[in-house]
């Protein structure tokens, strides 16, 4: 089933995503990962097998909760600078995006639940520059000419929409989304924060999504937080704009990202702690419908955001 045109959680289903891919892989299946890019694990038949049973689980998951399930591609760090740096191609990177839709469409053919559990194909662009601290910033011109590439191939490959995870200024999420309303591409815009709610660039969130509405006619499907840990925004979640977001996917820890950064053991925190402070945040989020993890989370966490957001 193609839900391109009819995402199922703009109509109100509740939906899951997966967690920290990078994360479960380096530090649960041993997996090195240059670059944190998750696709070099499909380079090897461990690396795969450890990818299926990663999605599959959370497949599984939605079944069993009666949610839908928001399939991301392991693309994240799939864009031009980051390849060349991996000695990758343009072939090959594009080969790279024609392979994992088709795996998730795989995916969507076994397990998918029609009505109870709608799988949709999510494409997962990441930033340009680093997700926590870029070198260099984009104008949005730059931004919209340099993502337009993997938007494109996303959408010849059919995904059904696309999601730029971990934006950490409003010029680059602006560029993407331009370059997605270009090709009619459904997108969700995901905002990161450092521990005062506010993007690394100093930005306060409800600026920059309004600021991306105003410019753009409102084209975002929906906004997301990831890749920070609840306490670091809870605070900063008022006004009208807290509407235009419906999904979240908070890390385990409540480290800085400086802090996760030098890093070199997992901080997975408390799954159950995490599943109660995302219920907590549904009554100032009432369009929250998109729930998942990021950095140090897994099965577990999304379990237990399923458990403390049953019924609502």
């Amino acid at each position: 089933m193609k839900y391109r045109n009819a995402l199922p959680q703009l109509a109100g289903k509740q939906m899951i995503t997966d967690g920290g891919l990078e994360t479960s892989l380096i530090f649960r299946d041993g997996i090195e990962l240059p670059l944190f890019a998750a696709f070099k694990a499909l380079e090897t038949d461990a690396g795969m097998a450890a990818i299926d049973s990663y999605m599959t689980q959370f497949a599984e998951m939605a079944r069993r909760e009666k949610r839908g399930f928001v399939m991301d591609t392991p693309t994240w760090r799939a864009s031009a600078r980051w390849a060349a740096e991996l000695g990758m191609t343009e072939d090959m990177l594009r080969a790279l995006h024609r392979e994992t839709v088709c795996y998730l469409d795989g995916l969507r053919d076994r397990l998918e639940v029609s009505g109870d559990s709608p799988f949709v194909i999510n494409g997962v662009i990441g930033p340009q520059d680093d997700g926590y601290a870029p070198a260099r910033i984009l104008s949005v011109a730059q931004a919209e000419a340099y993502h337009a590439a993997q938007v494109g191939w996303f959408d010849a490959f059919g995904a059904d929409m696309i999601s730029a995870l971990t934006m950490t200024y409003t010029a680059e999420a602006h560029g993407i989304t331009r370059a997605a309303k270009a090709r009619n591409m459904p997108v969700a815009i995901a905002f990161t924060v450092e521990t005062d709610g506010r993007l690394p660039s100093g930005e306060p969130l409800g600026n920059a999504i309004a600021a991306i509405d105003a410019c753009t006619d409102s084209y975002p499907a929906y906004y997301m937080i990831n890749c920070a840990h609840p306490d670091h925004f809870a605070h900063v979640l008022q006004g009208d704009w807290t509407g235009r977001i419906m999904g979240m996917r908070a890390n385990a820890s409540r480290m800085s990202h400086a802090e996760l950064d030098a890093a070199e053991a997992l901080d997975d925190g408390d799954p159950a702690e995490l599943g109660a402070l995302y219920a907590s945040l549904l009554s100032v989020l009432p369009n929250l419908r998109v729930l998942g993890g990021c950095c140090g989370t897994d099965h577990r966490h999304v379990a237990a955001i399923c458990a403390a957001t049953s019924g609502t």
